[in-house]
C-alpha cells in the first residue's frame, strides 16, 4: 500500500530531523538539527516561514538549532514542560511546555505528546526533562508518529489505541536508540503500514540501515510494510 499524504508533504533533513509541510501550508518542523548536521543539505537549513517547532528531548543532535531557530521565525514551539522552560530560558518566545499523555491543538493540528525510552541531558547540565515522541495529526486528518529517540516499548500498543497514527518515523540506528531489530518490532506494535527510518547513518557508529529493517519486518511476516527510505533533503507529497 502506497502512503497518501493528501496534500501534506514531508522533507527529512537528516538524521531526527523533519520539516512537515500541511494540506493549509503551515510548517512544521520537529527536532532542529542544522547547522552541524552533517546529513543536513546547506540549502534546506533555511525556510520561507515555520510555524511550529516540536523537540522530543534536550541532546545537541536534536536541539542543536533550536534557539536560533525559534528566534529566527518566531514559531510556537512545543516540548515538555521543563525543555520548554530552559528554551525559554535562553529567550526562546512563545514556548509550550505540554507532558505525555497531553495534547495541544494549534490552527486545526493536533499535537499529542507520546512516551520515549532514553534520555534527555541538556549539554550545560541542565535537567531537560524525559524525552518523548509526537503524535501529530494534520487538518486533513492524516496522523504521523515521530518516535524520537527510543527503544521499542510494549506502550506502543497504547498509542496504537489511542492515536492509530498512519505513518511512523522510527530510529533504526542502533547504539543510541533502537536498531532494525528493533524498529520491525515497534512497527507491528503500533499497527503501521508505512515506516520512515531515522537517526541513522549519520556517524559510523549509527550502523542499521533501511535494508535490515526491511529484512527484519519480514521475518515478522510484516513484508506488506512500506519502507520508506528517503535521502536527506528530499521531500516527499
Amino acid at each position: 500500500m502506497t502512503l497518501q499524504l493528501q496534500g501534506a508533504k514531508i522533507t527529512w533533513l537528516g538524521h531526527a530531523t523533519f520539516k512537515i509541510t500541511t494540506p493549509s501550508n503551515k510548517v512544521i518542523l520537529i527536532d532542529p538539527w542544522l547547522e552541524h548536521n552533517p546529513a543536513c543539505p546547506a540549502e534546506a537549513r533555511k525556510f520561507e516561514h515555520l510555524d511550529l517547532i516540536l523537540a522530543t528531548h534536550g541532546h545537541s543532535d536534536h536541539i542543536g538549532d533550536a534557539v536560533a531557530t525559534a528566534k529566527q521565525y518566531k514559531p510556537q514551539v512545543i516540548a515538555i514542560v521543563e525543555l520548554a522552560n530552559w528554551l525559554s530560558s535562553k529567550g526562546v518566545e512563545n514556548t509550550i511546555g505540554i507532558n505525555k499523555g497531553g495534547s495541544v491543538v494549534i490552527d486545526n493540528i493536533t499535537i499529542s505528546m507520546t512516551h520515549a525510552l532514553h534520555t534527555s541531558g541538556l549539554e550545560d547540565g541542565s535537567y531537560g526533562g524525559e524525552p518523548a515522541g509526537y503524535v501529530i495529526e494534520l487538518e486533513n486528518g492524516l496522523k504521523i508518529y515521530h518516535a524520537g529517540d527510543t527503544m521499542p516499548f510494549t506502550d506502543m500498543q497504547i498509542i496504537r489505541e489511542l492515536y492509530a497514527p498512519d505513518i511512523a518515523m522510527l530510529p533504526i540506528g542502533d547504539f543510541f536508540t533502537m536498531g532494525p531489530r528493533g524498529a520491525a518490532l515497534a512497527t507491528r506494535l503500533l499497527g503501521v503500514k508505512h515506516v520512515i527510518p531515522m537517526h541513522y547513518a549519520t556517524f559510523p557508529v549509527l550502523r542499521g540501515t533501511p535494508a535490515e529493517l526491511r529484512e527484519e519486518l519480514g521475518k515478522l511476516g510484516l513484508d506488506q510494510v512500506e519502507v520508506i527510505e528517503m535521502k536527506p533533503g528530499q521531500t516527499i507529497s
